[in-house]
């Protein structure tokens, strides 16, 4: 474990540099505990797949206390398990113009279009951490034999809903962006809306799984929200 200074403002808190959830469910508990003890000046706590940074005003913020309270959490084993949360699932339509990728990681695999979607949607994945943009999910870890690497060319435009891969990770694009990861789909659900009571579908430590629909489902189902929404 170590403790960085990132400018006046900023800590990080760096574990080990590895994607696993040991790690990352430390690192989770650590930010649940640091923002649970409501230190002043604390003004939020981020953690990553295997970091926390910690934002606090430099003016009200005791920073030795900050960091003698880091160390004490850190001294705690990290609970052995969590009251399981309900699986989130992701209904998804693979392929076509909606996952143009899909060939290219079917390539990768060595194996047909339809193993590629039933290898990605029989996991259950955790979401490690939030990012990129508001209510992006960085899932994993994908079966390796799909965990195709990022595009050697990002798109300038990746349309909201997409469902892609990149390596052993899995996401879904919560606004039109540019993007690097193999599009494989396009789901209906929203991760992030302002007009929610809670914007962020997904928060880090969540499960989920994705499930195949076909097209004309998914037509259906982004009517009906569109319907909601002008309601």
């Amino acid at each position: 474990m170590t403790i960085l200074a990132a400018g006046d403002s900023a800590l990080v808190v760096e574990l080990e540099e590895r994607i696993d959830v040991v790690v990352n469910a430390r690192a989770i508990a650590l930010a649940d505990a640091v923002q649970s003890a409501a230190l002043v000046g604390v003004r939020d706590v981020v953690p990553t797949y295997r970091t926390v940074t910690v934002y606090f005003d430099p003016l009200r913020t005791d920073y030795p206390a900050l960091v003698r309270r880091i160390e004490a959490e850190l001294m705690h084993p990290t609970p052995a398990s969590a009251a399981p949360r309900p699986v989130i699932r992701i209904p998804v339509c693979y392929g076509g113009e909606l996952g143009p990728d899909l060939p290219e990681v079917a390539a990768f695999a060595s194996a047909g279009e339809d193993e590629v979607i039933r290898l990605h949607s029989s996991a259950i994945y955790r979401v490690f951490m939030l990012g990129f943009v508001a209510g992006f999910a960085y899932m994993g870890i994908v079966d390796e034999r799909i965990a195709a690497p990022r595009r050697a060319t990002p798109r300038v435009r990746v349309p909201i809903g997409s469902v892609g891969i990149a390596g052993v990770q899995t996401g879904i694009y919560p606004a039109e962006t540019p993007g690097g990861w193999q599009l494989i789909g396009r789901t209906p659900i929203k991760p992030f809306d302002p007009r929610r009571a809670q914007p962020f579908l997904m928060r880090p430590g969540d499960a989920v799984q994705f499930y195949a629909i076909d097209r004309d489902t998914l037509t259906a189902m982004e009517r009906s929200a569109a319907v909601g929404d002008a309601s």
